[in-house]
């Protein structure tokens, strides 16, 4: 039990599927005046929060909280242990909270207390759970909706968590391209014969697992350098092959060769977002047949990049990023054809001085603002 300065704070841990339900649903309640919050799929964030669901559980340890307040369900908050992540590291995640410092307070110090026992030192987040899924605190960008897995927070979380002893770590942007066609100088400079080594392809879907795996190779070898890199595990690329195959349109993945050897890639999905904004979580009774709909046949305006990379044996030199360029390049013109108007690009970290280039070089300018927190424990 916490105490709060005007009535008494709660802290539940989750328990049991019943538990977790409420869980799920505590920022519909929170959100349901915010007319740019997108409601996620119950039937995604169960299987998401599920230890048989979500193989993230195999490499980490979690623990879930709800806060309650007169009888009511305040705020919730997450802490994960990653095995595969910095020793001495621990993360929190999937916070959400009314606008009360006692709440964030009560809620932080629950998850730092578990954190502690396991031998963190310091704690980063909110990762939602890992840091290749939801990263993040969104503190500006708070106009638009979000976009396929990314997060919409209220203003007022991010001044809670730094009066409750949080810092910023790292800013991770979202680029927004909302012209379809590419800037003349770059388009002049793509228009040009390609190196004889180097071959720009699409995603072969009669090959797709193998597909998936390469692409899983370039990701990890071209993030294993960054801030807060964790591997995608086999388990992992298992998993996001089933998840994203019923959004994959090979058209809006690309390959670049050299050699023969694919050296990046990029993945473009249509931004799921658009299709079920109004269907309150629900695929049932009738929210599947108004989802296929949107996406197959009125299709949705708007995608995400949300994976991308170059291997770092490329990545500083003039070929890597021409390779960049390059699948951008194809991702833009097929996007256009299909009429997608609106690409967003996420997440690029703040410093990743390359990929942003890539991202303004295609039209991209940075208009969300997600901030990884930090604190000694």
């Amino acid at each position: 039990m916490e105490s709060g300065p005007e009535a008494a704070i709660e802290i539940v841990p989750v328990a049991g599927r019943a538990a977790m339900e409420r869980f799920i649903r505590v920022p519909f309640a929170l959100h349901r005046d915010d007319p740019l919050w997108v409601p996620p799929l119950l039937m995604e964030r169960r299987a998401a929060l599920s230890a048989a669901g979500n193989p993230f559980f195999r490499h980490a340890d979690a623990a879930f909280w709800i806060a309650r307040r007169h009888g009511r369900d305040v705020g919730r908050i997450s802490a994960q242990i990653d095995r595969l992540g910095e020793a001495g590291t621990g993360h929190f995640g999937l916070l959400a909270a009314t606008d009360d410092e006692a709440v964030v307070g009560a809620l932080a110090a629950t998850a730092e207390r578990w954190l502690r026992e396991r031998g963190a030192h310091r704690v980063l987040g909110p990762f939602n759970l890992s840091i290749n899924e939801e990263t993040g605190l969104l503190v500006e960008g708070f106009d638009t909706p979000p976009m396929l897995m990314m997060g919409h927070d209220r203003p007022y979380l991010g001044p809670l968590l730094e009066r409750v002893g949080y810092a910023k770590a790292k800013d991770v942007l979202a680029y927004l391209s909302d012209d379809p066609g590419l800037p003349a100088g770059l388009a002049a400079i793509l228009g040009r014969p390609l190196p004889p080594n180097v071959r720009v392809r699409r995603l072969r879907m009669a090959d797709y697992r193998r597909e998936v795996g390469r692409l899983t190779d370039i990701f990890n070898d071209a993030w294993s350098g960054n801030w807060g890199f964790v591997p995608l595990t086999p388990d992992e690329v298992d998993h996001m092959a089933r998840q994203m195959k019923p959004l994959i349109d090979e058209r809006l993945v690309w390959f670049a060769e050299v050699d023969g050897e694919p050296a990046a890639f990029a993945v473009c999905l249509p931004n799921l977002n658009e299709a079920i904004r109004d269907l309150d979580g629900r695929l049932l009774p009738f929210g599947w047949a108004k989802l296929l709909w949107r996406l197959k046949l009125s299709g949705v305006r708007s995608a995400r990049v949300p994976l991308m990379g170059v291997r770092r044996r490329y990545a500083d030199s003039l070929l890597g990023g021409l390779l960049g360029f390059l699948i951008m390049a194809a991702i833009r013109r097929e996007a256009a054809a299909l009429g997608l108007r609106r690409i967003e690009m996420s997440w690029i970290l703040e410093d990743n001085q390359p990929m942003r280039r890539i991202a303004e070089a295609v039209g991209g300018r940075p208009y969300k603002t997600y901030r990884i927190y930090g604190k000694a424990l």
